[in-house]
């Protein structure tokens, strides 16, 4: 077995990393500058909702059309004009705050937009993400995109509490300038983001089923795609949860930040350890600690102020980002490269078909029935996705991250060292 170069000296995936970081670190200052936005302009849980679902929806319509645009076109194009869209849609609400005619409208159609450009992007990134990291570091490397998001989960909500509290265009103006920084490195980069293929004229449908097909012939790959889409209508509609309980509780946004940076250090530390958890356990037994910390959620039922709330879902931060890498790392290392933007968004659509439900869901049950309700739902919810994790014969036969020393390493031209 040749020696591989670390992950650290390989230029290019650092610097994608790095770029990745600052734009995520501006996003997820935004995304809690949504939710608070909307509260101050209408006063309305349910409308919050509502732009949280507008701003999760695109995965769910443009998912799959986005996986045929990563394989047939130029990848780092599509990364950077994607960019570029959001950088826009962030200036459009920066803009009207400033002449003070933003309405409720505009900030469903800016989420929306930022939210469809998200989605082209991170496909097309995961196909980059492949050609830059050979398969035998490819779940080390989904682990490290797990640290920086843990990372930036920590600072951004603080961030974008605090700049919302100095004005309410700063978290936004921020993000903008994120996607300024993330073209600045994609540009800079060297590596193809594909390998060398022929222009395909296949019908876009016949596309689209090769990418399902794939991906639904492996069982495994198939049922953790589904055991993915019921955690993210947990989350998604928690994290909306969290926003409003905590300001009927009457707290600051630079206090709901704090605590979502509490949140964040937990997923880094889960992060940080999944090289060592990945070699210690099973990718099954992975799975099955991360699902039965959905359950946590029930404890929420005692006491339903947001520290308790918080509490709750640490088991969760924990684990997931362990559990998440093992399974991407595996999936994007045994899916080919010609099939990866499709396999990926097909996996993707499915794991996040129900993530804009959630936080939609949330608002209107926040809106009509009490917390408790609420959070018996995705308690309920999340219970039942650990039990079926637990039974699942596709889980009980789960694959090892062994299997992935006998796949082809890439090209040697797709390693740059520093």
């Amino acid at each position: 077995m040749s020696e591989l170069v670390p992950l650290r000296r390989n230029r290019d995936f650092v610097l994608l990393q790095a770029g990745q970081a600052l734009s995520t670190l501006g996003n997820s200052a935004s995304q809690l500058a949504y939710p608070l936005l909307t509260l101050a302009l209408t006063g309305s849980a349910g409308r919050a909702g509502v732009v949280g679902f507008a701003s999760l929806l695109p995965y769910a319509v443009f998912a799959l059309f986005a996986g045929v645009v990563a394989d047939r076109s130029n990848r780092k194009a599509v990364m950077v004009s994607m960019d570029l869209v959001r950088a826009l849609a962030m200036g459009s609400i920066v803009l009207a705050l400033a002449v003070g005619h933003l309405s409720f409208a505009q900030i469903v159609i800016a989420a929306f937009v930022e939210g469809t450009a998200f989605v082209f992007f991170n496909i097309a990134e995961v196909g980059a993400l492949r050609s830059l990291v050979p398969a035998r570091q490819m779940a080390d490397a989904a682990a490290a995109e797990q640290s920086r998001y843990a990372v930036v989960t920590i600072a951004g909500p603080p961030l974008g509490g605090a700049l919302f509290q100095v004005g309410r265009s700063l978290p936004f103006l921020a993000d903008g300038l994120s996607y300024a920084a993330s073209i600045a490195t994609l540009l800079w980069m060297k590596t193809p983001f594909q390998e060398t293929r022929e222009r395909d004229t296949t019908p876009l449908r016949a596309q689209i089923r090769e990418g399902i097909a794939f991906l639904w012939g492996h069982a495994y790959l198939r049922t953790t795609a589904l055991i993915f889409a019921g955690d993210n209508f947990v989350f998604s509609g928690v994290f909306l949860a969290v926003v409003v309980i905590s300001k009927r509780h009457g707290l600051s946004g630079g206090m709901i930040g704090a605590l979502t940076a509490v949140f964040g250090g937990f997923a880094l530390l889960g992060s940080l350890i999944s090289p060592r958890v990945s070699k210690l356990l099973t990718i099954r037994q992975i799975m099955l600690v991360s699902q039965w910390a959905n359950a946590a959620l029930l404890f929420c039922l005692l006491d339903q102020s947001p520290y308790v709330l918080f509490a709750c879902i640490l088991p969760f931060a924990l684990a997931g980002p362990v559990v998440t890498a093992v399974v991407i790392g595996y999936r994007t290392a045994v899916t080919p490269d010609h099939l990866i933007g499709r396999v990926s968004s097909v996996a993707r659509n499915i794991a996040l078909l129900a993530q804009p439900v959630g936080p939609l869901t949330a608002g209107l049950l926040l809106g009509s029935f009490s917390e408790r309700a609420t959070l018996l739902v995705f308690g309920a919810v999340g219970t039942a996705l650990a039990v079926v994790s637990t039974v699942s014969p596709s889980m009980r036969q789960s694959p090892s991250l062994a299997e992935l020393d006998e796949l082809p390493r890439p090209e040697p031209s797709g390693i740059v060292e520093a």
